[in-house]
């Protein structure tokens, strides 16, 4: 065992990675390749189901070049609530993947809350209806398809989130199959029962016979299967895990009483509760991960659709190439004067649950520069991050001290010690800024009888320092920021979930 490998493949809304983990938690190879996004209409967005493939078959080949020893397992980590409908014989997709982000089925869910089904929905899953989740977009691609609803009542059509869809192609067709932590998020999951609700299905419009066997996430899910890919046919595929639920697990959270926050396109904070929760403060309940030996772990989680986007978004809106610039420029001024960018630029998710929200930009004034709106920028992250861990903790009855963080924006110092001070949390960061494939990695180990693997790398804190006052009139601002981005045409600026 000492010379083998876990392959992790970790596929994101923005970027493919793969990593080569050895048993001492050592990265010795690791690729990436960068994702379109398409958004053909306000609101919209959707990915190629092609491509996705295809990427993930790119990092394999390119880490299995700087590879000398062999691989022992296959891990996947997935972007999750991206919805994929295929042909069952020939693999084909039958249309786009529909984006977790994707808004389209916003009018859908409008009308099953006007229809009184909120509480239903919100019983059997932990989830909110909102558009993020992929049920009613399955339900969308199956009427806006040719004939594509005829042949899943016939069972000629297999669907899925990223991870089933990727099962599916390394195995050559031979598994329909995804895992507890990805069809928690589906809304068509029954959490309590642990099973694929007919009422849901039938609620929805989605005919439950085309999605995939569910299993422990550490099971043996199936084996590579010849010609797919650069790997050798045979090697078994040993996790499957959705991208928040594996950082999770790769920060090294078993017991509840600590919050991870995974700092991407959007924003997972989550949270294990030990036994099924649902939220009363806008949050949602889910499945962090199962185990063959362990069974079933709950948690709390807040998505927040739009975090490192803002800084991309904003980049583009200023003419400057990139995140990297930006933070440049935001460090080049002590604050924003008085300037708020609330980045509801496909609503607001959690705690609010918005889809009609819009993006606003308060306190503009002839004092306004460019560095404070990418200042701006930067604090709409952790200022959103802020009201969804207040929420988890209302939901908890008791004080989160310590999140553990990862992600790309969690590289920037200045915005972890300005999050360190609007939550008053002591913030840590590892050496690796991309967990959910090492998370992933490391259930898989651990489900081939490898042991736990450790975590490797200097771990940094950030302490809370900003005066509770100024904290008090931080959050103030932003909050009555929110009221604007929230106000609809009735006039409501109700901010509470």
């Amino acid at each position: 065992m000492n010379d083998q490998l876990i392959l992790a493949i970790d596929q994101g809304t923005t970027n493919t990675k793969a990593i080569a983990l050895d048993a001492s938690g050592k990265i010795v190879a690791q690729a990436s390749v960068p994702m379109l996004v398409s958004y053909p209409q306000p609101g919209w967005a959707e990915q190629s189901a092609y491509e996705i493939w295809h990427s993930v078959q790119q990092v394999i080949a390119q880490t299995l070049t700087k590879l000398s020893g062999p691989i022992a397992a296959v891990a996947i980590s997935n972007q999750r609530e991206t919805i994929v409908v295929w042909d069952a014989v020939t693999g084909k997709p039958v249309g786009p993947a529909i984006v977790w982000q994707c808004r389209r089925s916003a009018d859908r869910c409008a009308a099953l809350r006007a229809a009184g089904h909120t509480d239903l929905v919100v019983a059997r899953t932990g989830l909110t209806l909102d558009p993020l989740f992929p049920a009613a977009k399955l339900a969308w691609l199956l009427d806006q398809t040719p004939e594509a609803r005829a042949k899943a009542e016939r069972g000629d059509l297999r669907a899925g989130t990223v991870d089933s869809w990727l099962l599916w192609n390394l195995t050559g067709g031979a598994v329909h199959a995804t895992d507890h932590s990805n069809a928690s998020r589906t809304q068509l999951y029954d959490t309590l029962t642990l099973a694929w609700s007919e009422e849901l299905g039938k609620l929805f419009g989605v005919p439950v016979g085309i999605l995939p066997q569910v299993l422990p996430s550490d099971s043996r899910f199936g084996e590579v299967a010849a010609g797919v890919s650069a790997l050798p046919a045979g090697i078994p595929i040993h996790a499957l895990l959705g991208d928040s639920h594996a950082a999770l697990y790769g920060h090294g959270v078993r017991a509840s009483g600590m919050a991870k926050a995974t700092y991407g396109t959007g924003s997972s904070l989550m949270t294990l509760t030990g036994k099924r929760a649902v939220s009363q403060h806008g949050l949602s309940g889910t499945i962090a991960w199962s185990t063959r030996d362990g069974g079933i772990v709950y948690a709390l989680e807040g998505n927040i659709s739009v975090s490192g986007q803002a800084a991309a978004f904003m980049a583009e809106l200023l003419g400057l190439e990139g995140a990297e610039q930006l933070s440049e420029l935001a460090g080049s001024v002590g604050d924003t004067n008085g300037c708020v960018f609330v980045p509801a630029l496909v609503g607001l998710g959690a705690p609010y649950w918005r889809a009609d929200a819009r993006g606003v930009i308060t306190g503009l004034s002839l004092g306004t520069k460019r560095a404070h709106l990418a200042r701006a920028a930067l604090e709409a992250i952790a200022f959103q991050v802020a009201d969804v861990l207040n929420a988890m903790m209302a939901d908890l009855g008791s004080p989160v001290s310590m999140l553990s963080v990862d992600g790309g924006a969690s590289r920037n110092d200045s915005l972890m010690q300005l999050q360190a001070d609007l939550t008053n949390c002591t913030l840590i960061r590892g050496a690796a800024a991309e967990v959910s494939a090492i998370g992933a990695a490391m259930l898989a180990a651990s489900g081939a009888g490898w042991g736990e693997i450790p975590r490797l790398g200097e771990i940094h804190e950030f302490h809370p320092r900003m005066p509770a006052h100024d904290r008090a009139v931080a959050m103030d601002r932003w909050r009555r920021a929110l009221s604007q981005a929230l106000h609809d045409t009735s006039g409501s600026t109700e901010l509470q979930p």
